[in-house]
């Protein structure tokens, strides 16, 4: 601890927080994402979000939080998709509100995206050196770096395979053999849910209405209707045990 307080004081460069020392930390949010933050974050005194991809829900979360939490605290989302200064703008700590984006599963995945307002919080990039995580920084952008290439990419899988050029699995292994990904796009869809790649995606699409990278997919449309999912539900492009 010693160590990790003396690089976040060298780091501040905000008067409001250079002599912050992390001694707590509180997550809030219980599902897969909060409960692997959970088993890598030892102690700080920081918010950490990781609830529901709602902007209103998460603005409500940070101004009740606002006024319950000491004036030091320093706030952070995990969103993958929303926009760091839309979530902070429901709090008066413009100046200690950043992003940490985990990935899933978060014991195992060594990056922690960095989501950066105006204000440059250098304590979270810090942070998730102390972790052992990769923390490259990013502007304020939604989706931040990996989120905003792979939704689109995603999309442009799902649109090959519904215009009839390639089966998921020929899809799938052609990725995973001839770019060397872990996972193809229609296995990665399924593992990360159909229901929030379709939410993201209308996000994004309701933003940038011109944009062609978001277009709607009416098969990701039809398999959330019919409550396929992905892996969480036991079908989704694939069927799982």
């Amino acid at each position: 601890m010693a160590f990790f307080a003396q690089q976040i004081r060298r780091g501040f460069s905000s008067s409001a927080v250079r002599n912050v020392v992390i001694k707590q930390v509180t997550i809030i949010g219980g599902g897969q994402m909060g409960a692997g933050i959970a088993q890598v974050i030892q102690s700080s005194d920081l918010v950490l979000e990781a609830i529901v991809e709602n902007l209103k829900i998460k603005q409500d979360l940070f101004s009740r939080l606002d006024k319950l939490a000491p004036a030091h605290t320093i706030f952070a989302s995990n969103t993958s998709s929303l926009p760091i200064s839309d979530i902070a703008s429901s709090t008066n700590r413009l100046d200690r509100f950043g992003g940490l984006h985990f990935f899933n599963p978060v014991p195992m995945m060594k990056l922690v995206e960095v989501g950066l307002t105006k204000q440059h919080l250098f304590f979270i990039c810090l942070y998730s050196r102390v972790l052992g995580r990769s923390g490259p920084r990013c502007q304020d952008t939604p989706g931040f770096i990996v989120n905003r290439l792979l939704g689109p990419y995603l999309l442009e899988a799902i649109q090959l395979y519904e215009r009839g050029h390639g089966s998921k699995e020929d899809i799938d292994i052609a990725m995973k053999l001839g770019a060397g990904y872990p996972m193809g796009p229609f296995e990665l869809a399924d593992y990360v849910g159909l229901d929030i790649l379709k939410f993201i995606m209308d996000g994004w699409r309701e933003m940038h209405p011109n944009s062609t990278l978001f277009a709607s997919s009416e098969l990701i449309d039809k398999l959330v209707a019919e409550g396929k999912l992905g892996k969480k539900t036991g079908e989704g492009f694939y069927k799982y045990k």
